[in-house]
């Protein structure tokens, strides 16, 4: 309780135009919006990138959050926005053989390596309408009904896209072995 008081504090004082208060709201969930961003993105520049302009974004259009939903709900929404219209602009990225080729690595890892490149591979080829719900409820946990209303479309539709994801990476990941 003390931390919704202390948060709604924050974001009234945010809101007025203090910028201390949203300094601390951005501290409280950089973390959150970096971690959704790497994940869809999976490039940490990019990612660093997305998480600067949703803060940017979010400090512009805070005035106009009203609390129907919570400041992470609304900063999922605003992430994985950004993330869309970043990867509409992106090439795909390169596999990890720069990576393996600096330093010494035993063949135990450079198949483990092998295998998360191919998982990485895998998500980023899906469509960002499956690879945010995704995220969204693979990495970050949220329930159908935290999903659907972050992505602002229905259960179903959710369970849909996910349903629709799973099974892309199924095949893809089937394809590699």
């Amino acid at each position: 309780m003390a931390l919704q008081t202390s948060e709604r504090y924050l974001i009234e004082a945010a809101q007025a135009g203090d910028l201390l208060a949203f300094e601390a709201l951005a501290r409280r969930h950089e973390a959150l919006v970096y971690r959704v961003a790497l994940r869809m993105l999976n490039r940490p520049a990019d990612a660093e990138d997305a998480t600067q302009d949703v803060l940017l974004q979010a400090w512009r259009a805070l005035p106009r959050f009203r609390s129907e939903s919570s400041l992470p709900t609304w900063l999922y929404r605003l992430t994985t926005n950004r993330c869309h219209n970043v990867l509409r602009s992106l090439r795909p990225s390169e596999p990890l053989a720069a990576e393996l080729a600096s330093g010494q690595t035993t063949e135990l890892e450079v198949e483990q390596a092998l295998r998360l490149d191919a998982v990485k591979a895998a998500v980023v080829r899906l469509t960002p309408q499956q690879r945010a719900p995704f995220v969204l409820r693979e990495f970050e946990g949220l329930s159908y009904v935290e999903i659907a209303e972050v992505l602002e479309t229905t259960v179903p539709a959710i369970k849909s896209r996910l349903h629709r994801a799973r099974a892309e990476l199924v095949s893809a990941l089937s394809e590699c072995r």
